[in-house]
């Protein structure tokens, strides 16, 4: 299979080969915990998660690192309000977003590193950009001295008063260029600190990704993907320490960004109140048409967010596991591979639209198909293409009835109580079985072949 991956730092689609076949190494920025994850924290969880799901299926070995940012401002900010350590906040922030990254079906990193466990090789880089020229100290800041770097804006594409503008650059008299960034930082004594050549302090944020890439996949990797926010300062930061703390070795060849995400067509922002969060949409609908609805539009677009996304995301699911039910009387070929025009899209730029039309086309041909062997070659292959997007793995009457606050079995019984009236003509019962499983949230479809029935809350 071939894959195109659209590159942030060349801004063109290229095929993407691994530096090393047989050990792929991707990057993804994870969530800096202090707060519950919002539908845009999940968009690049869900969306790379398809990106190594893919890469798992082509190479034998792919390394996959997500960081969990628990140093930062915005957590010592959160502490110091609720009177607790920051460990505590981020201890039950990491919980929670890896329980709710858990139920939109996005799969654990090989690797989740931490910045607080990684200080000394922090230090150990800032000390090597003093001693190579790259950076300097000045009243217990480090500093990346930004005109050194001659490369610098090359991923953002900016001229140099929109970085300095856009970055919100401190004005300080230390500085020697206003675009010049902290590597290191001095803390008060009522905030997180480590001992330092340049006494006690704290490591900045663009800093700690560079060093956890180092250590655990290398100085150079495949892939370093994130939020389309990223791009600048934080990612543009990492190439420049990087690249200068390695000899001129770049950061990563390939840089993937997701589109940001907009609510009613309004952008996500706490300021205007419209943030969403992941905990909050899980006690409404399940994770996996929240994972469905991520889907269905390509990640480098903007994502626009609404109930009626999110409710026609799970009319597909719907559809899609009511076709897997309709099989449910042949087994699966447990050798089934993904469909082929499935594959071409995600090989295209991880095009999951795409995709999700390839599924949609083997379900009409699976609800045509009469042939057993075509039945269940069609029935394993949707399944294998799924499991790549991370949909459909589940029980199709556990989908459809619910996971936990439905009996599965009883609404079995009741639909077969109901038909049992119909067929004796006590029309009254059988619409009060109807009405019944409608208060439970179950919704009832008359066909031709039976009754089925689905969850509708």
């Amino acid at each position: 299979m071939s894959l195109n991956l659209y590159n942030t730092l060349t801004r063109r689609k290229e095929a993407f080969v691994p530096a090393d076949p047989r050990r792929v190494t991707v990057y993804v920025c994870g969530p800096t915990v202090y707060s519950y994850a919002h539908i845009g924290n999940a968009r690049p969880a869900v969306m790379f998660d398809v990106l190594v799901r893919l890469l798992r299926h082509t190479w034998p070995e792919v390394v996959y690192a997500r960081n969990i940012t628990d140093l930062d401002d915005k957590i010592n900010a959160a502490a110091q309000k609720q009177g607790v350590t920051i460990g505590e906040i981020t201890g039950k922030y990491e919980r929670l977003y890896r329980d709710d990254m858990a139920a939109l079906g996005v799969e654990l990193p090989d690797i989740e590193p931490h910045a607080t466990d990684h200080i000394p090789e922090m230090i150990a880089m800032a000390q090597k950009l003093i001693e190579d020229g790259f950076a300097y100290a000045a009243e217990g800041h480090v500093l990346f001295h930004v005109p050194r770097f001659a490369d610098y804006g090359g991923l953002s594409r900016r001229d140099r008063k929109e970085m300095i503008a856009g970055a919100r650059v401190e004005v300080a008299p230390y500085k020697r260029d206003p675009a010049d960034f902290v590597l290191w930082k001095p803390s008060t004594p009522d905030l997180p600190g480590w001992e330092s050549p340049w006494g006690r302090g704290r490591p900045g944020w663009h800093l700690e990704c560079s060093c956890m890439i180092e250590k655990h996949l290398g100085e150079t990797i495949d892939i370093h993907a994130g939020g389309g926010d990223l791009v600048f300062p934080h990612h543009e930061n990492e190439i420049a320490q990087s690249t200068c703390a390695h000899g001129g070795q770049p950061l990563a060849r390939f840089w993937l960004h997701n589109g940001f995400v907009n609510i009613d067509r309004e952008k996500m922002a706490k300021s205007v109140g419209n943030v969403v969060t992941v905990h909050e949409m899980l006690d409404r609908v399940p994770g996996e048409a929240i994972r469905m609805a991520l889907l269905n539009t390509h990640y480098r677009q903007p994502l626009d967010w609404s109930d009626g996304s999110l409710a026609h995301a799970r009319d597909m699911l719907d559809r899609l596991y009511g076709v897997l039910r309709a099989l449910s009387d042949v087994e699966s070929d447990g050798h089934s591979r993904p469909d082929g025009e499935f594959l071409a899209a995600l090989g295209d730029d991880i095009n999951t639209p795409r995709a999700v039309a390839a599924l949609f086309r083997l379900g009409r041909q699976a609800n045509t198909a009469t042939d057993p062997v075509e039945r269940r070659r069609l029935k394993g292959t949707l399944l294998a293409s799924g499991a790549l997007l991370g949909i459909l793995q589940q029980d199709c009457e556990r989908w459809f009835v619910g996971a936990d606050e439905v009996d599965a079995a009883r609404v079995k019984e009741m639909v077969e109580e109901r038909a049992r009236a119909r067929a004796e003509r006590r029309f009254a019962d059988a619409d009060r079985i109807r009405d019944e499983l409608a208060a439970r949230g179950i919704m009832l479809e008359d066909g031709p072949e039976g009754t089925r029935w689905r969850r509708i809350q």
